[in-house]
């Protein structure tokens, strides 16, 4: 493998603003690793080599010629192949939108360009980003799953086929595929990257999220895409100029953790539950186990109202026109969206407010939450994407979580830890992430 790939993403930016690396010498080596395994992986929707040099020479022209260069400029970067796209199909993993392209670039993409980053290409998404699975398998083991949705923007980041990638997360799009393929996945507080211009699947949960290798990889693309956008009212404005400095400098005492094994711990695999708990006991000066508190319990049936009511209303044209070429499970959660009553719906609603209010105040005496991001390794076969329920109720909290690729499970295989913060509280967050990436005894 090209040593240029091994590279942090603040170095590869900085030798391809100095010229020291040209951005064709790095897209090329990305095509390199896209000839030798995508074959078997199958990460991409859509990954056109020439488009992507096209792209590429721009940059080195643009940065020869002593034109302004963004904080990204000339670094390739995977999308996941829901997001709007004018240079590029938009299929959304369905045949109903076969060789779409978007309206206009989503506001991601419209910020990735204007940073200097180049959209390599369209990462597989699940079909609509649901539960139906993709052509993607698990780089570790081909026989395995890589998660979903967002299984190709794991999956590439994984592979080497890409430095950084754009998913999303309604439930655990993101935490569940970073943790199967062994990276790190950060789905940011709800409100602070753009949905607009993406598939919307539910305005109160979806989330977009980022993949890497490292804590200060996401964070460095997290920093270009933290911003308030009239066309989607749920984004704040939110300063994230000193998210880099923020991070590396972390906390200022060594910080305290809150372990949940929650009530799911039963569906752990033996392998899987022994490596979090050895992890937790090397380092008991930093972690408590706690007990899940009882309103939790209520939350995956709200989540599960509020998704469902939103998937019938949101892809109402797909179930109306188009039901022959759905599959099982998109049409079994619509029908039973149509279901819920005005009365159910509001009650999961208000409930999000209530509950984040009772829970907020853990973050006063710690300084993050630590729970298994999935139930064990990436399962065998590719009929299933896994379970997000080590996911729901962090979503529906819509608090930042980020899944790192710090354990190992049965074969060997990535097991990850997932570490959930206060809302709005970002900066700190991925400081206090990059603190026990770098700190806390695996």
């Amino acid at each position: 493998m090209s040593n240029i790939l091994t590279l942090s993403i603040s170095e590869l930016v900085s030798k391809l603003k100095s010229g020291d690396i040209s951005s064709v010498e790095l897209c090329s080596a990305y095509i390199d690793r896209y000839d030798k395994f995508e074959k078997d992986v199958k990460a991409w929707a859509y990954f056109d080599k020439k488009l992507l040099l096209e792209k590429a020479t721009e940059a080195d022209e643009n940065r020869k010629a002593g034109k302004p260069l963004g904080q990204l400029h000339g670094l390739p970067i995977g999308v996941k192949d829901i997001f709007g796209t004018l240079d590029m199909p938009t299929e959304c993993g369905t045949v109903i939108r076969k060789k779409m392209t978007g309206s206009q670039d989503a506001e991601v993409v419209n910020l990735l360009k204007i940073s200097g980053a180049i959209t390599m290409g369209k990462t597989t998404t699940t079909e609509l980003a649901y539960f139906h699975p993709s052509k993607t398998t698990n780089p570790n083991d081909y026989s395995r799953t890589p998660g979903g949705s967002s299984s190709g923007s794991a999956a590439a980041v994984a592979s080497y086929m890409t430095p950084l990638a754009i998913g999303s997360q309604t439930n655990g799009s993101v935490i569940r595929p970073a943790s199967y393929c062994g990276v790190v996945g950060y789905k940011p507080s709800y409100g602070l990257i753009s949905r607009s211009g993406v598939l919307k699947q539910s305005d109160k949960l979806d989330h977009i999220g980022l993949f890497g290798k490292k804590v200060e990889d996401v964070a460095l693309l997290a920093k270009a895409l933290i911003k308030k956008d009239l066309y989607d009212p749920s984004t704040i404005y939110y300063s994230a100029e000193s998210l880099e400095e923020e991070v590396k400098k972390g906390p200022i005492f060594d910080p305290k953790f809150i372990f949940y094994k929650t009530k799911n711990w039963k569906n752990i695999e033996k392998n899987s539950q022994k490596a979090f708990l050895d992890y937790v006991e090397k380092n008991k000066k930093n972690i408590e186990i706690f007990d899940t508190p009882s309103y939790f319990d209520d939350i995956p049936r709200y989540h599960k109202i509020i998704h469902e009511t939103d998937m019938a209303n949101s892809y109402e044209i797909y179930y109306k026109k188009y039901k022959k070429k759905l599959s099982k499970e998109i049409i079994s959660a619509i029908s039973r969206g149509l279901k819920y009553s005005a009365k159910d719906y509001a009650e999961a609603i208000d409930f999000m407010t209530r509950s984040y209010e009772s829970y907020k105040e853990v973050f006063e005496d710690y300084h993050g939450v630590l729970t298994p991001s999935t139930a064990g390794v990436a399962p065998k076969g590719l009929k299933s994407t896994g379970s997000p329920e080590f996911c729901t109720i962090w979503t529906y909290m819509g608090l930042p979580a980020i899944s790192l690729p710090l354990l190992k499970g049965e074969n060997n295989l990535p097991l990850g830890i997932q570490l959930i913060g206060n809302k709005f509280d970002d900066l700190r967050f991925l400081g206090v992430a990059n603190w026990m990436e770098k700190n806390l005894k695996k």
